[in-house]
């Protein structure tokens, strides 16, 4: 398994009840319209505004921008966190995580893109020694890419392993929808089959260099040679983007 040498900002743990769960509610919901409409990473204080709530109060429950936007990003993608396979091929279980997730990054590009807005505005804050908050730092779908490939351990080498885990990780995600969008005036439709063909063409790759460099494969984790991409496993229903 690929390590991840910084670890991701984590959400803050919402109330269960009551009126201190109802302003948590009131706070972050207001914070994802105000992204959804404007398009700029809310302050605590506009929030707290907007809400018709204290600034003292908002910033009990969101102390930064930081941990204002991992709850953002953890309210919009919860789905895509708590993503299980029971796929067996490797290959089926990421096609299953693009598919039933390209939805999520279409419904809630604003706030992944102010997420991403926010980690490069903090990367040049805390260069020029000007950062005031604490860093958001991003990296969940590590996890969850561990999960997809984990079945595709055992048809490679643990170095091409981690390779492929780290090469899925710049396509699942935000940025194939800043590029293909912005740069190549793409829709979302081309977009999502595009990152679903460079997936694919990254996990070939990786059991084609794995296959040439057989002896690298620990016994134990040698398998027969994969299906095509085209035979995906029954009952996993591949859906045409």
């Amino acid at each position: 398994m690929a390590t991840l040498r910084i670890k991701p900002t984590e959400a803050p743990k919402a109330p269960e009840r009551g009126v201190r769960a109802a302003t948590f509610r009131l706070l972050l919901d207001t914070a994802m319209a105000i992204i959804r409409e404007a398009g700029h990473i809310p302050s605590v204080a506009e929030v707290a505004a907007r809400s018709t709530v204290s600034r003292a109060t908002a910033y009990r429950y969101f102390p930064s921008r930081s941990v204002l936007i991992t709850a953002v990003i953890n309210r919009s993608l919860e789905p895509v966190r708590s993503f299980k396979s029971k796929a067996t091929d490797g290959r089926v279980r990421v096609r299953e995580l693009f598919v039933q997730t390209s939805p999520l990054f279409k419904q809630f590009e604003p706030q992944m893109r102010a997420a991403l807005q926010l980690s490069l505005e903090q990367w040049a804050l805390e260069r020029a020694g000007l950062l005031e908050e604490e860093t958001y730092r991003r990296g969940h779908r590590v996890r969850i890419l561990q999960h997809a490939i984990e079945p595709l351990a055992a048809q490679l080498p643990k170095a091409m392993h981690d390779k492929l885990h780290r090469a899925l990780s710049v396509i699942f995600g935000i940025e194939p929808w800043v590029v293909l969008k912005d740069i190549w005036g793409l829709n979302d439709r081309e977009v999502e089959r595009i990152a679903l063909w460079m997936a694919d063409a990254l996990i070939e790759a990786a059991l084609r260099e794995g296959r040439a460099a057989g002896n690298g494969v620990p016994a134990g984790r040698r398998s027969a040679r994969p299906r095509p991409l085209t035979a995906p496993s029954k009952g996993i229903r591949i859906v045409n983007i």
